[in-house]
């Protein structure tokens, strides 16, 4: 082996390890897509699903990227890859489309650590919404694998001064600045401790019947009773047309339709839910299935 060779290989090897001792901290976003996918085997692609929505609404950012996390979960990240440069071609604006871009090529990439590609699709994330947190997170592993380490974790740390407790990344993002820190002899307890979150985020809460409107309700006869549900009920599903993002309600819905003696109606909420929130179908029919729709 001549000299050149071995500095090559052992540049290589210290690239490998370095990227090793920050996987657990890549390999921790996925909780920001899909919660407790960490801890079970991921799925093989199907040719339903994502697939088939992508290939009914080929002009559909949203579709692209639904298919885009479903190849992720399967680990096939080449394929994920393509999936996401279709939704950024076809909404260049999206800064979350360009992160997760960024990520599936950095998982793809047989090799190198931050591949040139996926470090481009941070930075226009970031120059996109300088808050995205993926892009902000895999920037800073960028400036670790340049040997800047305690300016990753000045990084990292400004990132975390604005994750709010409880959010699906933190404990990965705490556990990478203290494993960089480990490595690189850089104390960072006390600085991890001085770190000031925002207050988390309180779900929006869909506007439901007052204590007065709910006393007269009591007092009218059973049939207008079960009309005023019905009302209610039709208002809620006008309101998840105009904010089909919102998941609890679509669970609300289900439920009181179930409570309406209403089946079927709450198994066409469940498909309108799946079909608005394909990347949530799996939590959805679970949700469902609760209830004991089929």
């Amino acid at each position: 082996m001549n000299s050149t060779t071995a500095s090559i290989r052992w540049r290589d090897l210290s690239l490998l390890l370095a990227a090793a001792a920050l996987l657990a901290g890549v390999l921790g976003w996925r909780a920001w897509h899909s919660p407790g996918a960490a801890a079970a085997a991921p799925p093989p692609p199907t040719a339903g699903g994502p697939e088939a929505l992508a290939s009914a609404h080929p002009e559909d950012p949203a579709a692209w990227k639904s298919l885009g996390e479903a190849r992720y979960a399967a680990q096939a990240y080449a394929e994920a890859v393509t999936a996401y440069e279709k939704a950024a071609s076809l909404a260049p604006q999206d800064a979350s489309a360009w992160s997760a871009l960024g990520e599936a090529r950095v998982m793809a990439s047989p090799r190198e650590p931050m591949p040139p590609a996926a470090l481009a699709a941070f930075q226009r994330a970031t120059a996109l919404d300088a808050k995205d947190p993926r892009a902000r997170y895999f920037l800073a592993v960028a400036r670790d694998l340049r040997g800047d380490h305690a300016g990753a974790i000045q990084d990292w740390l400004a990132l975390l001064a604005d994750t709010p407790p409880g959010a699906s990344w933190e404990s990965d993002l705490k556990r990478t600045i203290q494993q960089v820190g480990t490595i690189n002899h850089i104390d960072v307890r006390a600085r991890l401790a001085a770190v000031r979150q925002p207050a988390p985020a309180q779900p929006a809460s869909l506007p439901g019947p007052s204590a007065d409107q709910l006393q007269a309700a009591s007092a009218i006869p059973p049939s207008q009773q079960q009309d005023m549900a019905r009302g209610m009920v039709a208002r809620l599903e006008q309101r998840l047309k105009a904010n089909p993002a919102n998941l609890d309600g679509w669970v609300m819905l289900m439920r009181s339709r179930m409570t309406l003696g209403e089946p079927d109606k709450a198994a066409a909420a469940l498909r309108d839910a799946v079909a608005a929130n394909p990347a949530e179908a799996e939590e959805l029919r679970r949700q469902a299935g609760l209830l004991g729709i089929r």
